[in-house]
């Protein structure tokens, strides 16, 4: 029994090396056996078929290598053949080159003097072909260049036509620099790519005409397909320019109207594309600008309602002082009811009550003044606060990236100065502020004391007439 378990190990481990290749392309034979008879059969049966399946697959692997062999050789084949004819055009190309070295001298000497005339023919027609295509003329006129850039690199002799038609189109811009000219056109940016107004004055500048507004425009080639389009400005001029524009887009044929002229025919106007806006300088204050401005806010907010309680304070005592009858709504008012209290006391009773009243109403008056003169002095110190921090941030910069590039301390640079500018814009309107409200209180306090002057003396001219009297 132990012999026949040998021999049934032996085969199966043999029968495992040699079908191994098959396991993957067949499936396998999962079920029982009823014997050892039976196993053996199936152990044989699998030996053949793997070694049936290793002589198909040395066939395949054969017939594949006579396959890549004959492809090896009809690609030698065709590279023999290409390297052939690439000899060939080599030569042919030597033949042709001095073919052409040949006819360009015959040209030469055919052209004689001529060639120097025509070369520099072709080198103008090709520079003022270019600064025509730049030209913002060729906006309403476009492919004005393209006969020039044409002749340009021709290399035949150009025609007595062609050289006319140079000086000719020198002669067309000269023309179109001295017109102001009206045309349609699409502007990128303007109206969804349909045609506007737009108005060219000679070669300097375009701005379409939108609702009565006038909008500048640029004439600069598209980065991605280099062709020349208008397109308009990211930030557009200052007011006046823009209103003298829209002046001039109004003004009638024949008139005499002053309008915008950019001589660098549109560097200018590109310029206005780096001017910071009003919320950008802002920013530039940082910190500090900021606190700046909320101190201007809120002071000033608090000093208008100062000047508005002062001057309704000052209208009320005004009305006040025609009537003779007191009231209580005004400082006027409270005053004299003090004199009613004590008008029948001796004269420096009616003195001290009367000052007692002027000095109840002074607080009142001069609620606030202080605060705002402080505010007035603290907005430029914040100011110059500003500018200490920004020469800081600058110095900084200089030490860590040199000054090679001044950019670099435009930041801190912009800061020092933007917070300066904040400082001095707060502290002039809140001195105009609390002058005109300290103005209003000593007015008012003003009046006070001549009318309490006046009630004092008033009481003793009665009192004096009265003991004459008796």
């Amino acid at each position: 029994m132990k012999t026949v378990v040998k021999i049934f190990a032996a085969v199966s481990l043999g029968a495992a090396l040699t079908a191994g290749a098959m396991a993957q392309d067949r499936p396998r034979q999962t079920e029982p056996v009823a014997s050892i008879s039976e196993l053996l059969n199936r152990v044989r049966q699998d030996t053949r078929e793997a070694s049936a399946e290793n002589q198909r697959r040395i066939a395949e692997f054969r017939q594949a290598r006579d396959q890549q062999q004959g492809l090896l050789s009809n690609a030698r084949a065709q590279l023999s053949a290409l390297v052939g004819e690439a000899n060939r055009l080599t030569q042919e190309y030597e033949s042709n080159r001095e073919t052409v070295a040949e006819l360009d001298a015959q040209l030469r000497a055919a052209q004689g003097e001529f060639g120097e005339l025509f070369g520099a023919s072709r080198q103008s027609a090709g520079d003022f072909g270019s600064l025509i295509q730049a030209s913002v003329v060729s906006a309403q006129y476009p492919g004005r260049h393209t006969a020039l850039t044409d002749l340009s690199e021709s290399r035949t002799l150009p025609s007595r036509n062609e050289l006319d038609f140079i000086w000719r189109r020198i002669t067309e811009e000269m023309i179109y620099q001295g017109e102001v000219s009206r045309y349609q056109a699409v502007v990128t940016g303007l109206n969804r790519s349909e045609p506007v107004d737009m108005v060219r004055v000679g070669a300097f500048l375009n701005f379409a005409v939108t609702g009565g507004s006038a909008e500048f425009v640029a004439w600069s080639p598209d980065e991605d397909t280099g062709i020349y389009r208008l397109t308009r400005l990211d930030r557009q001029p200052p007011g006046n320019i823009t209103a003298a524009a829209a002046a001039l887009a109004r003004a009638s044929e024949g008139s005499v109207v002053m309008g915008p002229v950019d001589p660098s025919r549109g560097a200018l106007l590109a310029i206005y594309r780096e001017f910071p806006t009003l919320q950008e300088r802002i920013d530039q204050g940082r910190l500090v600008g900021r606190v700046i401005l909320g101190l201007l806010a809120f002071s000033a907010l608090f000093g208008l309602w100062r000047l508005f309680v002062l001057f309704t304070t000052s209208s009320a005592v005004a009305a006040q002082k025609r009537r003779s009858s007191a009231s209580k709504g005004n400082p006027l008012g409270r005053v004299m009811l003090a004199y009613e209290e004590v008008k029948t006391r001796d004269i420096e009773t009616i003195e001290l009550k009367l000052d007692e009243a002027i000095l109840r109403e002074s607080p009142k008056l001069e609620f606030g003044l202080n605060f705002l003169k402080l505010a007035a002095g603290v907005a430029p110190l914040l100011g110059l606060l500003g500018t200490v921090t920004g020469m800081i941030r600058t110095f900084t910069q200089i030490t860590l990236f040199g000054t090679g590039d001044p950019r670099v301390m435009a930041g801190g640079i912009s800061e020092a100065l933007v917070t300066t500018v904040l400082g001095l814009v707060s502290a002039i309107p809140l001195l105009f502020i609390h002058s005109f409200a300290q103005s209003f209180a000593r007015g008012v306090q003003q009046v006070l004391e001549e009318q309490a002057a006046g009630m004092v003396a008033r009481a003793a001219e009665e009192r004096s007439g009265g003991g004459k009297g008796r």
